[in-house]
């Protein structure tokens, strides 16, 4: 069995001279993003992500004047994996969001929509537990977003050294997933081992997909990904947006890149 085929438009490459300006640019993108969407029809979803990048993304909007733009009460928060840890602890990306961003902001806590912990309803079941999400994303879908979760409007990513986003790891049985659209990852090779991920059907949902990584360290998996690799072997590979994919880079991160995406400094 292969992996899901990649799909969508080809992505968009902007690169940023240090990590910073990526983490405030990509910010003030976000903000841009949400209220036209809001202003076109009254709510927003977004699906965040943790890591390095996606929380300083997150405390630069806090910092921002420009985040009281957005009607924070009109937009529906998800996340793209969550380690499963107990509820509060300060490796859950739910607990960094927080304490970056969604703790100063006035969101509405019915449109929070964190993953479950490992204290939580479904107790130490992660499989259970990513059901549960599943059945949650099902539910918020509308028939025009034709398919088992809604059309996210902005779904952010990070990527990983060896070129993993969201839980889904290389060679992984997340990657090979064609049917659900969240599952709960056992063993894996960076640690906390269990977690809950959206899948890559799930991830194609979106209809903006960002994807936001940093670093020497990060510049194989970004060329390969975006040099034509499978999704097996560098899963971000195949994370791409209906309408758009986005890839935000510093220049560490872009040293590598292929020839086709040599873009000038943002």
């Amino acid at each position: 069995m292969t992996g899901p085929a990649r799909t969508g438009p080809r992505p968009e490459v902007v690169v940023y001279a240090t990590p910073a300006l990526l983490a405030a640019a990509a910010a003030a993108r976000l903000v841009t993003r949400v209220v036209d969407v809001q202003a076109s029809r009254g709510h927003a979803s977004v699906v965040l992500t943790g890591g390095a990048v996606g929380i300083a993304v997150l405390r630069e909007l806090r910092s921002s004047p420009a985040r009281d733009a957005i009607d924070w009460r009109h937009v529906e928060l998800y996340w793209g994996d969550e380690r499963f840890l107990p509820s509060g602890h300060p490796e859950r990306n739910e607990t960094q969001a927080r304490e970056a961003l969604l703790d100063h902001v006035p969101v509405d806590p019915a449109r929070v929509h964190p993953m479950a912990a490992s204290d939580g309803e479904y107790g130490g079941d992660v499989d259970a537990a990513a059901a549960g999400y599943a059945a949650l994303l099902r539910a918020a879908a509308r028939p025009e977003d034709h398919g088992a979760v809604p059309a996210f409007d902005v779904l952010m990513l990070g990527i990983g050294g060896e070129g993993h986003t969201a839980s889904i790891f290389p060679s992984s049985p997340a990657v090979y997933e064609t049917e659900r659209t969240v599952v709960g990852v056992h063993g894996c090779p960076k640690p906390p081992p269990t977690r809950i991920s959206l899948t890559l059907p799930a991830i194609r949902s979106a209809t903006e997909v960002w994807l936001a990584t940093t670093g020497t360290a990060k510049a194989a998996a970004v060329a390969m990904a975006l040099g034509g690799a499978g999704a097996t072997q560098i899963p971000a590979a195949g994370a791409t947006g209906r309408r758009r994919t986005l890839w935000l880079l510093d220049r560490q991160a872009a040293a590598k890149l292929p020839l086709a995406y040599t873009p000038a400094l943002a």
